[in-house]
């Protein structure tokens, strides 16, 4: 773990170091060149955060929740090495193996135990499908007169409330080996009132094909991950704009995210979990007992996983918010002192990405934007708040969503879009709940908006 943590940063031909530094100073120069005070402030003017004192709020509120459930977690995980006679302090390399050495005391369920009841075409149409014919009157209907580029591709006429034709929607759900790794959505015909496009969209996942006559039988994730490119999905098919630059999912990135995960929800609403996780063979519902399992051990781990993507966020903000005459000489000391700085430095706990290995921020276009994932959760966990506060699993609620944001795309301001959905500013308290980070010191001050109840 020493070497992966040093890596990049111990001289040779690989040594990041100076990239790190030359790339921060140049950027500090052209965001002054270009009338800003820094680079994050540059980078953050067009996305929904809009400005560096929101981020650094954002960061600043989120970090002592999270060390200090980190801490806890570290202490439940040294009383299995006093317990064991270890004579050592739980250190970062300890980690993984202690916390699942706990988790298994906790939460004691095989994740195997829920596949039998989650067979991927009740998931798709009892589930998804089931989901936004509820919530938004949607029906669907499977063709087979369309060429496809693949067997296994299924191919659905998606109508609207009204009845009329809305899109056109492809599942392509399984692995093979001429297909990229992970999940997403495509928009293969954007909407647009200018050329008069319906849209045709499609999720692509990545499922384990089974032998033939085989049950397809999904992990937890993988059905979370159904509902969230659905999510992108509904978010292509509902646009309503006329330019295709603003069409659907063309939107800031720190709010591509935000939706999809608000439709990750319904994966879990008991009227739909009940339509779709039957066991496949019985039709028998998922026990109430597992089901509570799972739930419990969702928030298990998340001041680690939390507090590692913080460190990661805050470096990234650190480096980015330097004027050209502020760019350090010394990069691994100035990790060191941002972390201290910001309350980040707890050593069991690394950063996910130490900085002469930070990919994201120093390649691939995520410089100053790390932070959007999280952000991206402070917005989902707000409006599933409000969702739920307003009946849940219903037209109105899902006619409003649409109207109000799903439709603009990237035609409007992002923030107000979520502002003119949930009525106010977004709390933060839903996302520390929903991580289980609520009962830390400190987290009742929280108010980027702070609710007030």
């Amino acid at each position: 773990m020493q070497a992966s943590l040093a890596r990049n940063s111990k001289g040779g031909e690989f040594d990041t170091r100076h990239i790190v530094v030359r790339t921060a100073q140049l950027r500090a120069e052209k965001a002054k060149l270009l009338g800003y005070a820094n680079w994050a402030a540059y980078q953050l003017e067009d996305q929904t955060a809009h400005d560096v004192p929101t981020v650094n709020k954002l960061l600043a509120d989120l970090a002592p929740p999270a060390v200090a459930n980190a801490k806890r977690e570290a202490a439940d995980m040294q009383k299995i090495v006093d317990q064991e006679k270890g004579g050592f302090q739980i250190a970062a390399c300890d980690w993984d193996f202690y916390s699942e050495k706990v988790r298994k005391a906790k939460y004691a369920f095989d994740e195997s135990q829920l596949r039998p009841y989650y067979e991927l075409n009740h998931v798709i149409i009892d589930g998804v499908f089931y989901a936004a014919g509820k919530l938004y009157g949607l029906t669907f209907k499977e063709r087979h007169d369309l060429p496809v580029y693949q067997p296994d591709v299924r191919v659905f006429d998606v109508y609207d409330r009204d009845g009329k034709p809305l899109a056109i929607f492809i599942g392509d759900y399984y692995a093979r080996p001429s297909k990229q790794g992970g999940a997403w959505m495509n928009a293969y015909v954007q909407q647009s009132d200018l050329f008069g496009t319906k849209p045709v969209v499609a999720n692509h996942l990545n499922i384990p094909k089974p032998p033939p006559g085989e049950p397809t039988l999904l992990t937890q994730d993988e059905v979370r991950t159904a509902f969230h490119e659905f999510g992108h999905a509904l978010h292509g098919m509902f646009s309503n704009v006329k330019y295709p630059r603003f069409s659907g999912t063309s939107v800031p990135r720190d709010f591509v995210e935000y939706p999809s995960q608000v439709n990750e929800m319904w994966a879990r609403w008991p009227d739909v979990l009940k339509n779709y996780a039957k066991h496949y063979k019985t039709g028998e519902p998922m026990p109430q007992a597992l089901l509570d399992k799972v739930e419990a051990a969702e928030k298990f781990n998340q001041g680690f996983k939390t507090t590692e993507y913080l460190s990661a966020s805050l470096l990234d903000q650190a480096w980015h918010q330097l004027n050209p005459n502020e760019i350090p000489k010394d990069a691994a000391a100035f990790e060191a002192d941002s972390l201290r700085k910001a309350g980040v430095n707890f050593p069991p706990v690394p950063p996910r990405y130490r900085i002469f290995y930070f990919s994201h921020a120093f390649a691939h276009g995520y410089s100053a934007g790390y932070y959007s994932y999280i952000w991206s959760e402070v917005l989902d966990a707000d409006t599933v708040e409000w969702i739920k506060e307003h009946g849940g699993l219903k037209r109105e609620n899902g006619d409003r969503f649409r109207a109000m944001l799903l439709s603009r795309g990237g035609s409007a301001d992002a923030l107000g879009l979520f502002k003119n959905f949930v009525g106010r500013d977004p709390y933060i308290e839903p996302l520390l709940k929903r991580r289980g980070l609520d009962r830390a010191p400190g987290a009742d001050d929280t108010d980027i908006g702070s609710s007030p109840h």
